[in-house]
Formats: structure tokens, C-alpha cells, sequence
């Protein structure tokens, strides 16, 4: 399979229609059917007072905030974030990402292939 180079808007936006979230959207920039063995890449999109779920699950995920300003909470800890940072939330944790500011927030986030 050979690389894969595509505008991330030619890509579509799917409406996380999720219980607990609200203002929630994804791009799904890389995924298992581009041939990468491992990890996946999406592009989160958060409008102003919107949030998604707290919830938790079994894989881990590595974040990248692009623009906007958030609190992460993570289990017991919130932590309020801006552009340039990165956020790891470890397998299983408790998390929720909360738009704070008056613009989208967006962010890129890696998780490993579900099996």
C-alpha cells in the first residue's frame, strides 16, 4: 500500500451524536484501512461551550490541542489546556475534553486500532 496524502477537508466531519456530548465532531484523517499498523488519527472539532463524553475505555490516547482553549479532566485532575499542548490520557482513565473558550476548539488525537 503507498502513502496517502489528502486535505483533511476533503475528509468528512461525522457529528458525534454520542450520550454526554455536545458540539462534538471527527475527522477520521488515518485509519486501519490506510494500511498503518498501529495507531489511528483524528481531527476533533469542538464548538464553543461543547464537550464530550466522560467516559473511559481500554486503549490509551495522545493529544495535540491545534487551537482553542479546553479543561481536561482526567479522573480526579482538570487541567485547563491551549494551543501547543499535548495531553496523554492513559488506558482506562476517566476523561472528558470541555471547550472553555468562544472559539472551536480542535485537536488531533492518536488511538491504537480497536482489536
Amino acid at each position: 500500500m503507498g502513502c496517502k496524502c489528502i486535505h483533511s477537508s476533503e475528509i468528512e466531519f461525522e457529528n458525534m451524536k454520542e450520550k454526554g456530548a455536545e458540539g462534538l465532531n471527527v475527522r477520521w484523517l488515518i485509519t486501519k484501512n490506510d494500511g498503518p499498523p498501529n495507531f489511528a488519527m483524528r481531527l476533533f472539532e469542538i464548538q464553543a461551550g461543547g464537550y464530550s463524553p466522560y467516559h473511559s475505555h481500554d486503549w490509551e490516547h495522545e493529544v495535540y490541542i491545534l487551537e482553542g482553549d479546553c479543561n481536561v479532566t482526567c479522573e480526579k485532575q482538570k487541567i485547563k489546556v491551549g494551543n501547543g499542548y499535548v495531553v496523554f490520557i492513559p488506558p482506562r482513565a476517566k476523561h472528558q475534553f470541555v471547550n472553555v473558550g468562544k472559539s472551536t476548539l480542535k485537536f488531533l488525537c492518536m488511538v491504537p486500532h480497536h482489536k
